[in-house]
């Protein structure tokens, strides 16, 4: 198995065995800028740990499937760490709004890696 694949395998399995929690729904204001409306859901899978402590972050999207095929790594230069989110059943214009919130400002940037879509395809059969 490649390397990549196994990335995604391991995130299939993490996401298949814990409990998603959405504690943004759609259109929610965020906590500390209220200019920043969330594109999509947001919130964590629990149980699991991510670099700033909490739960690894996932972004749901109006998509019925949940299938993970994107992941954005970003990084915060005000609390100076980086992150990575899980896409799940998002679709594309639901990624870019996800792409386009994590670079409106200064102080956060963002990088969309998309899943490749063959080995995908074949996961789903």
């Amino acid at each position: 198995m490649k390397t990549s694949e196994a990335f995604w395998q391991a995130f299939d399995g993490l996401i298949n065995k814990c409990e998603i929690v959405i504690d943004r729904p759609l259109g929610s204001v965020h906590p500390r800028y209220s200019n920043l409306i969330y594109p999509v859901s947001y919130g964590y899978l629990k149980g699991t740990k991510s670099m700033d402590g909490g739960g690894i972050d996932v972004c749901v999207g109006s998509r019925a499937d949940r299938v993970l095929d994107a992941v954005i790594c970003i990084v915060d230069l005000v609390k100076q760490d980086s992150e990575i989110k899980l896409l799940l059943g998002c679709t594309e214009a639901e990624k870019d709004a996800i792409d386009a919130f994590h670079n409106a400002s200064d102080f956060m940037k963002g990088i969309r890696i998309n899943r490749n879509r063959e080995a995908l395809q074949s996961r789903q059969r």
